[in-house]
């Protein structure tokens, strides 16, 4: 929890008085979905739900200054850090991708294509924003729904 938290923290406290001083800025802070939904990891899922709501609060404390935050929520992202994982579990990202409606997991550029867009002027008026760049997990129960669907067809 510190970690994730007070770091995300002192940073904009390092560079948010020259955002203010210029008058314009643009946080984009990276939580997880486990921050918005119950994945498990409840440690983990703690620091990334409190760094969606650190972000909201430097929307809300910063707006007035031209200064926005926002925060991404990736899903799976295919990074070195699942390495482990993968060498005990090669189909991990196989498996993991049939709980995503776009079925498949995601890529650092999904992430970092959305952290370009919150940062850029063509985000001008979003501010506080909670981003899932997730291949749709948090929009709902997608194995659930195909197996409800199979049942009312079948």
């Amino acid at each position: 929890l510190a970690v994730v938290l007070k770091s995300a923290y002192l940073c904009a406290r390092a560079i948010v008085p020259g955002m203010i001083a210029r008058r314009q800025g643009a946080i984009v802070n990276i939580a997880s979905v486990n921050g918005l939904m119950g994945l498990g990891e409840e440690g983990y899922s703690a620091a990334k739900a409190g760094m969606i709501n650190l972000t909201q609060n430097m929307a809300i404390k910063y707006g007035q200054h031209g200064v926005r935050a926002n925060v991404i929520c990736p899903g799976t992202i295919r990074t070195p850090i699942w390495q482990r994982r993968l060498e005990q579990h090669p189909t991990i990202f196989d498996d993991l991708a049939a709980w995503y409606p776009l079925g498949r997991v995601g890529e650092p550029e999904d992430i970092a294509n959305a952290a370009l867009f919150l940062a850029s002027d063509e985000a001008a008026w979003i501010t506080g924003a909670t981003l899932p760049v997730d291949g749709g997990l948090t929009a709902g129960s997608f194995r659930m729904a195909r197996a409800l669907e199979a049942k009312e067809t079948g």
